[in-house]
């Protein structure tokens, strides 16, 4: 039979008291019980057993030492914990920017600080090692005023965070802008052979500097570390033109190159002949005039004889002559008296040995021997025709 029906007397399982004195609690009850036990922790005088107010339970605040001693200490714990809220870490990668009321007042590096809590300090903490990179690509007019499609890739960090965060506005839109503008005055200024050829690392440098200027200049705290310019590129349009141009633009500088190892191969050699004709020509010359200076003194030498004794050194000429003549004849010329029978020895080992060389071909020979003897006059007539012209 369950408690709660006819017969069951109404006891409660939950409690010991019967079911005609079950009902809600008493509030003033639970109050009191309350204040006991804060009373307890915090030291105070303890309420008394049935102190109510109006009739029913009411609750008893603490006494005056009690109320101050508790709210000083509750202050004193919530500042601080206000105080420790300004201890904060700085990363190695990062700057701490701390402000006073918004105002700028210090840059902390890595490690661990403190500053006046919130709201009358705060840091913001920027990181300074992160690379940033954007791309900017645009058609341009050279200074040849020729259109190009140029294309690079910007990388900055932050240099200066507290310039980066109070200087601009908008630092970032800053460098886009600036680079923007520095490309066009730049790429403008340049040829277009330059720029797409030996010139494009050149200008990607020029660039990189220009802008790094700009960012100086406005205060925007970046840092640019590279610019990577993509090769440039003529407009589609115009693509097919432009490639003729530079293959007849490589053809041009192979045939340069062609004609380069040409001049280097041939000048060496036409030099080389040059000095070797220039010193044949002056061996010659001091053969020419050695020979000249030495027949000159021989025919001083012979005129100083001949007026010595002029017979005797016609008769030396005439043989001396006749030797030379004569020296290279094969033909063998024999003065025999009329009627006179001379026996000849004739030297066949000689003869024999002449016989090849009868076979080569022949030089045209002189003039026969014996008609120059005949042409040249007897050494009496030559006395003869003297002693007549002294």
């Amino acid at each position: 039979m369950a408690w709660n029906e006819p017969g069951g007397g109404n006891k409660d399982p939950w409690s010991g008291k019967g079911g005609g004195e079950q009902g809600p609690p008493d509030l003033d009850e639970v109050v009191r019980k309350l204040q006991e036990r804060l009373g307890g922790l915090f030291g105070g005088n303890k309420p008394s057993g049935g102190g109510t107010s109006g009739g029913g339970g009411g609750f008893n605040l603490p006494s005056g030492d009690f109320s101050s001693r508790a709210i000083g200490i509750v202050v004193g714990i919530l500042l601080v914990v206000w105080l420790a809220t300004g201890i904060y870490i700085v990363e190695p990668a990062e700057r701490g920017v701390v402000t006073r009321f918004g105002s700028y007042v210090d840059t902390t590096g890595p490690g661990p600080h403190w500053h006046v809590p919130w709201p009358i300090e705060s840091v913001v903490k920027v990181n300074v090692d992160e690379i940033s990179t954007f791309s900017h690509s645009a058609s341009m007019l050279t200074q040849d005023e020729n259109i190009v499609d140029v294309e690079l890739t910007v990388q900055s960090r932050i240099q200066d965070a507290s310039d980066y965060l109070f200087q601009v506005a908008d630092p970032d839109q800053t460098l886009r802008d600036a680079t923007v503008t520095v490309v066009r005055v730049t790429v403008g200024g340049s040829k277009l052979d330059f720029v797409m050829t030996e010139g494009r690392g050149a200008v990607a440098v020029t660039i990189r500097e220009r802008i790094q200027a700009l960012m100086d200049q406005y205060r925007t705290g970046l840092l640019v570390t590279s610019v990577n310019m993509q090769p440039a590129k003529p407009p589609e349009e115009v693509k097919a033109a432009f490639d003729d141009a530079i293959k007849a633009r490589e053809d041009k500088e192979r045939l340069e190159n062609q004609a380069e190892a040409y001049s280097n191969e041939v000048l060496p050699q036409a030099r080389g002949e040059a000095a070797r004709i220039v010193a044949d020509a002056r061996a010659y010359r001091d053969q020419v005039i050695a020979r000249s200076e030495g027949e000159t003194a021989r025919f001083t030498a012979i005129l100083t004889e001949y007026l010595m004794a002029p017979e005797v050194t016609r008769q030396r000429l005439y043989l001396e002559t006749m030797e030379q003549v004569l020296g290279e004849s094969n033909k063998v010329i024999i003065d025999v008296e009329d009627g006179g029978n001379s026996l000849l020895y004739l030297p066949i080992d000689q003869l024999m040995k002449q016989r090849p060389a009868e076979a080569a071909p022949a030089r045209p020979e002189p003039a026969a021997p014996a008609v120059a003897a005949e042409a040249t006059p007897s050494p009496q007539r030559s006395v003869d025709r003297d002693r007549r012209v002294r």
